[in-house]
């Protein structure tokens, strides 16, 4: 059986990743069973100065050094259950020294499977402004639908100020809700939870739109990948099943 590689940006959706891992696994392979996994921890303060100046180097060299921990402890591939990230390591990829499996086409490949064609993006600032989900849904026929800039803001401040410090409150939830509410207007069929920490607030039993949650489906596949194998995908540096 393979090893898989968590590749951690913020602790909270990293904790839900390694958590559905290894319950999955126990579904699939019984009882206090799962695959062996590596986990790195680069901390996520070391990246925020290039996020928020673009410099997409800086927070390249953070990502790629946390791929490098996973791989030299025996991973065959990783995942890094953070969206946000993935604007990086698209670029990074054909350079890391295993692949990874790339959080948007597995949310894209449950979405496809729903027979959905419009979809809420929900999701950090740079998640819901940059290319990783439009140009994942256009290339399956899909639309991606965003909040208003003012919505934007008051998410990505609540993921960053609450969210990734493990923060729920009741006026978060509402915000979150009420997004949802006002997408769903809007002709959206279903949200992503583009963000590894919005399933903390936003779950099926109180979104107003059928919930794609980012985190779990990428930890569930992971384990299958694992478990059932996995083949390179057209883009160097990426597997698909």
């Amino acid at each position: 059986m393979r090893t898989l590689g968590i590749v951690a940006h913020s602790a909270e959706g990293a904790a839900l990743c390694f958590v559905t891992a290894c319950r999955h696994g126990g579904e699939r392979l019984g009882p206090y069973c799962h695959p062996t996994i590596a986990m790195s921890a680069v901390p996520m303060s070391l990246s925020m100065d290039g996020w928020e100046t673009d410099d997409h180097t800086q927070v390249a060299e953070h990502l790629a050094s946390g791929v490098r921990m996973v791989a030299d402890s025996g991973a065959d591939f990783y995942i890094c259950p953070d969206n946000t990230a993935h604007i990086v390591l698209e670029r990074l990829a054909g350079e890391l020294p295993i692949p990874g499996l790339h959080i948007a086409d597995v949310v894209c490949d449950e979405i496809e499977r729903s027979g959905w064609t419009r979809v809420a993006v929900l999701g950090t600032k740079w998640t819901m402004n940059g290319p990783v989900y439009p140009n994942a849904l256009s290339a399956r026929g899909m639309t991606p639908i965003v909040p208003d800039e003012p919505t934007r803001s008051a998410i990505n401040a609540a993921i960053f100020d609450e969210l990734c410090h493990g923060v729920v409150s009741e006026a978060t939830t509402a915000l979150f809700t009420r997004a949802v509410e006002t997408l769903a207007g809007q002709g959206a069929e279903c949200v992503i939870l583009g963000c590894t920490e919005i399933p903390l607030v936003l779950t099926p039993e109180n979104s107003p739109l059928p919930p794609l949650d980012s985190t779990r489906l990428l930890a569930r596949r992971g384990v299958d990948a694992c478990i059932d194998g996995f083949t390179p995908s057209a883009r160097p540096g990426w597997i698909s099943r």
